[in-house]
């Protein structure tokens, strides 16, 4: 069942020039044909980079990413075209590690918020994630709430577990290399300031913000792997994956009837979808795809092995009546047991 949210794909200039920088004309192309356009992009100035079109120029290059890891959300997005549809793009989620020995790498979710808060982004509600040693904060756009793509960083407290858990955290995230230059922190001070950039300035600050989105520490040792397997499938993901798109969601009408019917087509699905306490937000999703990754053997050789990466997920959201505004309003916020039940989709360790 694909999507009929998407609106009429309209083509902003800046934006299509950044993707075009980055990953070039045809694939740029296939992301206008897939995802929702927001209407804010519609009034442009070219040559002049908003933080709205910056961060959607950035949204679109990480779904990209996230479809080349989930072979499950690419058949879904192919699928999803082939009828006329598309992909409202509603939220990116990524896991980070709140460790001061963290490497190069700011601790935790900071090392994201520095990129965000000057595209353009805002705290939007905090959901501690108790039962899996974590807390996960959603970050909506200031400017377009509705339709830019919210994030939702989640930061593990490894300081919950225990202290060989901790021994080996420090082990593996200790080598981070942190990704962004001091020409990119300057741009990106500059932003924060004037609200626009450049689109020159903007193309070289592009790639290193979507480059953010990875694993920065170098390949975990398949003991430290095995020891944080054993107290959180959420370390372990990140051991492996780092801080890249652990999912990418598609806001849908009717988030029931599609999963009826990728459960009929024989879809990896989660069984059953998750309600929120609001009775406003529901969502499911796929089952982690299979990837392989590499690890440093006792001998010190690489080995590979089958672990889960990133998934696909669905959303459906209520609008809300805004008592203060007199209005109705799309609940945009998230709920900590929706997101607890969605994270064992990477609980699936092989």
């Amino acid at each position: 069942m694909a999507s009929t949210l998407r609106d009429t794909p309209m083509r902003n200039a800046n934006v299509e020039s950044l993707l075009v920088s980055l990953i070039g004309k045809a694939r740029t192309d296939a992301l206008f044909a897939t995802l929702n356009s927001p209407s804010i992009l519609a009034d442009f100035e070219f040559g002049s980079v908003t933080r709205a079109e910056l961060a959607q120029a950035m949204n679109m290059a990480l779904f990209e990413g996230l479809l080349e890891r989930s072979a499950n959300g690419r058949t879904y997005t192919e699928e999803a075209i082939a009828a006329g549809g598309g992909v409202y793009f509603d939220h990116g989620a990524l896991r980070t590690v709140r460790w001061d020995q963290n490497g190069a790498l700011p601790p935790g979710e900071s090392a994201f918020t520095r990129i965000l808060r000057p595209l353009g982004f805002k705290l939007n509600g905090r959901y501690p994630l108790d039962r899996l040693g974590m807390t996960g904060r959603a970050y909506a756009h200031e400017d377009c709430p509705d339709e830019i793509s919210q994030f939702f960083v989640s930061e593990l407290h490894p300081e919950r577990f225990s202290e060989t858990f901790q021994q080996a955290v420090s082990r593996v995230v200790g080598t981070s290399t942190d990704p962004l230059t001091p020409a990119a922190v300057g741009q990106l001070w500059e932003l924060e300031r004037d609200g626009t950039l450049p689109l020159e300035t903007a193309q070289a600050l592009l790639p290193v913000i979507v480059g953010a989105f990875a694993r920065q520490h170098e390949v975990p040792s398949e003991a430290d792997y095995e020891l944080l397997l054993a107290e959180s499938a959420e370390m372990a993901w990140i051991s492996t994956e780092g801080n890249a798109f652990n999912h990418a969601t598609d806001r849908v009408e009717d988030v029931f009837a599609l999963s009826d019917a990728e459960k009929a087509k024989g879809r990896p699905m989660k069984p059953e979808v998750e309600r929120s306490r609001s009775g406003r937000v529901f969502q499911t999703a796929y089952r982690a795809d299979t990837v392989r990754r590499e690890f440093r053997a006792a001998n010190g050789e690489l080995v590979t092995r089958e672990v889960p990466g990133s998934f696909y997920e669905f959303i459906t959201r209520h609008r809300e009546y805004d008592n203060a505004r007199r209005c109705w309003k799309l609940d945009l916020r998230f709920d900590a047991g929706n997101a607890q039940g969605i994270f064992k989709m990477t609980a699936n360790a092989k």
